[in-house]
């Protein structure tokens, strides 16, 4: 281990590797090779579009496939695996490869990457989590093959096929459609069950977290022998597809055909946490629709998954902390296990720090281009939650807005707390006098 790895901490390894394999991408986006025009990206767009595929957002400022060269796609690409996966898990994947020892605290770095529970077993558990990232990526691809290969052409939907699945699976929101129509996203395949399936299931699979994946490879369908926070996930999960789902299928969607109304509003359900695509026309729905996609965008995926957003279960603590004090109890529960304390304290605090940057980052934005505050909430949310949906207003904004957006997509992908123990690493733990207690009334 080198002197530099032992003086920082997990949090700190984590927030630099991410913003190293920004800059990397940065330049390699700027080389002539990577647009279409032969000059290369300008730092400003070349730093935007790498921080979107690292935080695996899927905002852009210019449309993917018609700017970017196959090289420049291939790149995106290769930051949207990395940022989807984690930088952590990445470089692990590389140690393990190439038959390098892991050390402790190598290991204890990988524990945080992913939310494990404990370090024991990390190793074979990163293993897993990187074979079956490549399987579901590939089945993906495969079965979106001969869809895109009809409409492309061999070459062209084999790479589209690719292309997508990772996205998808990385909850990232890149597309290549914009050949067709620029910023179309995968509108032209609103009534493709098995485009719509395959990029459905890519991202619930990726957005449910690694240790979901790897209590349903342990305990299969015993599903009461799975941990409290898969539980939680799984059902939480269910609920934020299922109802958002009904709410567009009888209100926003009832102008459409049935069968392209179902797949309009499933899809539109899913999508928000955290992948970015959308086969909807976004700026045609209703305020309160926007509203509700704005809600799904901050709540986003789970822990350890390749997901940003507040994270189901801390949406999940919340209401049953809400739950808890409306029936007078103690502690927060979930299938016959109590919350403790601390984690209530850090889901305020998450909700609190998403809150504040969401809607400062929105009224900043706001006031520096003079547009109206809910397109541009609707971005910041969408930046924050490293979703990736937009209402067209990202390409159009200043250097002051998109730097605001790259903030946000930074802190959504590394993680607000994150941010904060790497930040404060030194000082945890130095005060540990209680002061004296007043009640505070509140309510």
């Amino acid at each position: 281990m080198s002197g530099i790895e032992k003086k920082l901490s997990s949090a700190q390894i984590i927030i630099l590797g991410f913003a190293g394999v920004i800059l990397l991408g940065s330049m390699l986006l700027m080389l002539p090779i990577a647009t279409r025009d032969g000059r290369g990206a300008a730092f400003a767009d070349a730093l935007f579009t790498s921080t979107s595929a690292v935080c695996v957002t899927g905002l852009i400022v210019y449309d993917t496939a018609v700017y970017w060269t196959r090289f420049g796609q291939a790149v995106i690409l290769m930051l949207i695996q990395i940022g989807g996966m984690g930088v952590v898990t990445v470089g692990a994947a590389v140690f393990m490869v190439s038959g390098k020892k892991i050390n402790l605290k190598q290991r204890s770095t990988m524990q945080e990457a992913i939310s494990a529970h404990k370090v024991g077993g990390i190793v074979n558990l990163t293993g897993f989590i990187i074979k079956m990232t490549l399987i579901f990526e590939l089945v993906g691809a495969l079965v979106m093959m001969p869809a895109f290969c009809g409409e492309f052409g061999l070459a062209g939907g084999m790479w589209r096929a690719v292309f997508h699945s990772v996205s998808a699976f990385c909850n990232a929101g890149f597309d290549l459609m914009g050949i067709r129509q620029e910023y179309s996203s995968l509108t032209f395949f609103a009534e493709n069950w098995i485009v719509n399936g395959a990029v459905m299931a890519l991202i619930i699979i990726g957005g449910i977290g690694f240790m979901t994946w790897d209590d349903i490879r342990t305990h299969r369908y015993r599903v009461r022998r799975y941990r409290m926070q898969s539980k939680v996930i799984l059902t939480t999960t269910a609920l934020l597809v299922t109802v958002p789902a009904l709410y567009f299928f009888f209100f926003e969607f009832s102008g459409e055909p049935l069968y392209r109304r179902i797949l309009m509003s499933c899809f539109q359900s899913v999508t928000p946490r955290t992948a970015g695509f959308n086969t909807a026309d976004l700026s045609r729905m209703s305020e309160t629709g926007l509203g509700i996609i704005i809600l799904l965008m901050l709540i986003g995926g789970s822990p350890g998954s390749t997901a940003g957003g507040m994270k189901t279960t801390t949406f999940a603590v919340l209401l049953s902390t809400a739950a808890a004090v409306f029936h007078r109890r103690e502690h927060a529960h979930f299938f016959g296990r109590r919350i403790d304390n601390e984690t209530v304290r850090s889901g305020v605090t998450v909700l609190v720090m998403y809150l504040t940057l969401f809607l400062g980052g929105g009224l900043i934005i706001s006031r520096v281009e003079g547009l109206p505050l809910l397109p541009c909430m609707f971005e910041t949310a969408s930046a924050m939650a490293t979703v990736g949906l937009s209402l067209g207003l990202t390409p159009g904004l200043g250097l002051v807005s998109r730097g605001v957006l790259i903030v946000l997509m930074y802190i959504g992908r590394v993680g607000g707390l994150t941010l904060i123990f790497a930040a404060m690493s030194d000082s945890r733990g130095a005060n540990t006098a209680r002061l004296p207690q007043e009640k505070l009334m509140v309510g």
